[in-house]
């Protein structure tokens, strides 16, 4: 059973930047592949992006160029880096994990679930 735990959200304006992070515990963080999905209010929970376990990555083309997803083995904890934010990137953003090798772009694809951490962009 793995836990996940978002941290990093916060109140910024338009043009700012914020960088999240996903801590990992109850397994071996290096075998699972990682992504981060975001939730506005009366919407559906969208992709954001995705790291595979080999470090390969995949955007939504809402988000490329502008956000970055690393993660680093050694401290279980997968990253977000979202630069130049605009207001409709305000939403509660989710990490969560996958076993298997390729990407995960939906959200049946994920086993785990973090809580998820608030993110508002201001105009």
């Amino acid at each position: 059973q793995v836990q996940l735990v978002e941290s990093g959200g916060g109140l910024v304006q338009a043009g700012g930047s914020l960088r999240l992070s996903c801590a990992a515990s109850g397994g071996t963080f290096s075998n699972y592949g990682m992504g981060w999905f975001r939730q506005a209010p009366g919407k559906e929970r969208e992709f954001v992006g995705t790291i595979k376990r080999s470090g390969g990555t995949y955007y939504a083309d809402s988000v490329k160029g502008r956000f970055t997803i690393s993660r680093d083995n050694a401290k279980n904890t997968v990253y977000l880096e979202m630069n130049n934010l605009k207001p409709e990137d305000t939403a509660k953003y989710y990490c969560a994990a996958r076993q298997g090798m390729f990407y995960g772009y939906t959200v049946g694809q994920y086993d785990y679930w973090g809580q998820g951490t608030q993110v508002t962009i201001s105009s």
